[in-house]
């Protein structure tokens, strides 16, 4: 059974499991990966590889980090030459120039975690939990010049459930890519992939995420949005607000029964809570003073109260 020649972009965790899958898969001849350069990161600024460089290095897969492949003109020649069959895509964060579109026989596909053509663009997993979508999935698509445009191969859908986090989500969707690839490859291998334009008429988008983004304006938001907000945007950017003009990070919260006007605070019993747009209210249970440790609701509260100094969210504070 003939093996398809192959090329992996990715640089994340999140592309191993796809990778891996790739490198065992006995219908595939990984030829190249393709990642990103070693960056300096942490406190001591040392030289760091990404995971996917990682990977190839440990598995001897001969590995191209670059900046721009686009730019590699010896490399691409070398594809070419080796009559390269096929290339997947996956958290790879360049854009690939017709040139090398025009390199693999059967085309350069992409995986994207959503269905498609809901939420093109970098933040689709954020944008299913900000909307507290009931259901995501993994779309593997032909790419083309417009972003995220191209033809679809595959799409599988994965359920979200009410509670569940952006970590929780990534990680279920990092190993779904990896079972969906599996599938895909074993269409194209045989000659069994359709592919089928996307609906231009019910596109949605999910830009780049900005640190602003996670600014929480109890006023204006309800219950309901904020949970999502919190849900979906952290780690990154994180969620935030102002007490008594100091920046607080919000990492866990959780609904309550008590009504309050908006941006209204209540201490009962050592729980710190919220009043919301819709005039429900959380609980503030985890929280972090920019520079200072995390800290829960009880404490903070005993803090202030040690100081003879009143609580006092400003959620009306534009973000810096």
């Amino acid at each position: 059974m003939e093996k398809l020649k192959t090329i992996f972009l990715g640089t994340p965790d999140f592309a191993l499991p796809s990778l891996e899958m790739l490198f065992n898969h006995p219908l595939i001849d990984l030829k190249y990966v393709i990642t990103m350069p070693d960056r300096k990161s942490g406190r001591g600024q040392q030289l760091h590889s990404p995971p996917v460089a990682l990977y190839a290095k440990e598995n001897k897969i001969s590995l191209i980090q670059t900046d721009c492949i686009n730019q590699e003109k010896e490399i691409l020649q070398k594809f070419l030459e080796e009559k390269i069959d096929l290339a997947i895509v996956l958290a790879f964060s360049q854009f690939l120039s017709e040139e090398f579109l025009n390199i693999p026989k059967l085309g350069c596909f992409n995986i994207h975690t959503s269905l498609l053509p809901k939420y093109r663009g970098a933040a689709p997993i954020q944008y299913a939990l900000l909307n507290g979508d009931h259901m995501t999935g993994v779309s593997i698509f032909k790419i083309v010049k417009k972003m995220d445009a191209g033809e679809v191969a595959l799409l599988q859908s994965v359920s979200i459930a009410e509670n569940e986090t952006f970590a929780e989500l990534y990680s279920k969707l990092k190993f779904q890519s990896a079972l969906s690839l599996n599938t895909f490859i074993r269409q194209i291998h045989d000659g069994n992939l359709k592919l089928r334009p996307q609906d231009e008429t019910s596109v949605s988008f999910a830009p780049t995420l900005k640190k602003e983004d996670g600014f929480i304006d109890f006023k204006n938001h309800s219950q309901t949005k904020i949970i999502n907000k919190v849900r979906a945007l952290i780690p990154w950017p994180g969620c935030y607000f102002f007490i008594n003009e100091h920046r607080y990070k919000l990492l866990e919260i959780e609904p309550h029964n008590k009504n309050l006007d908006p941006g209204n605070i209540y201490t009962d019993m050592g729980e710190l809570l919220i009043g919301c747009a819709d005039n429900k209210s959380l609980r503030l249970k985890s929280l972090q003073r920019e520079g200072k440790n995390i800290t829960s609701d009880l404490l903070l509260i005993n803090a202030f109260k040690s100081r003879n100094e009143s609580l006092k969210i400003n959620p009306e504070r534009n973000p810096p």
